[in-house]
């Protein structure tokens, strides 16, 4: 069956995911070896704790891969991961700057991997599935577009954020987890620091 041909905007909405996606990976890319630090990680650790990104893509990409090919539901072949990864992106993200320990932290970069690779896969093959042979160079230069783009601007997220808010330099708040009755209750026994 011969896919129809997609105009300009088109093709610009199928693939405007991967700025997000890509702005997840610059977020985490400008922001972990910090947060490591911060949770007082040994600069020889930091690489072994940088092994995430790697291992979740090897595993994850071809396996969400195989399934999404053969995925059909109400909302298409590809979209219920696109869903279920941008919402648990979201949420690592938000809990991962305040994580109290470095397994929390290592722990959340795995799933933030994970969840990233599982929108990213199936957003590679949309472009394969919607356009037509002549249209698909069209469609992958307009994701790697929005990967340029979105990496770009969440690396940049820390340095603009500090520049234009007004931010003092003194000791950051204890994270929520810290001080939450997680810590106290559950996360505890297994703490490095006491």
């Amino acid at each position: 069956m011969e896919q129809p041909r997609l105009g300009f905007w088109q093709i610009w909405n199928m693939s405007f995911g991967f700025l997000g996606i890509q702005f997840g990976w610059g977020l985490q890319m400008a922001n972990m070896s910090a947060i490591y630090e911060y949770l007082h990680a040994r600069p020889d650790q930091i690489p072994m704790l940088w092994l995430a990104a790697p291992l979740a893509g090897l595993i994850i990409q071809p396996v969400v891969g195989h399934m999404s090919d053969r995925t059909w539901n109400r909302l298409g072949r590809r979209r219920p991961y696109f869903l279920a990864g941008a919402i648990l992106s979201s949420l690592v993200l938000i809990l991962m700057p305040n994580s109290s320990e470095l397994w929390i932290a290592a722990g959340l970069l795995w799933v933030l991997d994970a969840s990233i690779n599982v929108s990213m896969e199936p957003f590679r093959a949309f472009v394969a599935d919607l356009l037509p042979d002549e249209q698909r160079t069209r469609g992958f230069a307009m994701q790697s577009i929005f990967i340029g783009l979105g990496a770009v601007a969440g690396s940049a997220m820390p340095y603009v954020l500090s520049r234009c808010f007004t931010c003092r330099k003194t000791t950051p708040p204890e994270p929520f987890l810290r001080r939450s009755r997680f810590r106290t209750t559950w996360a505890r026994p297994f703490s490095s620091r006491r």
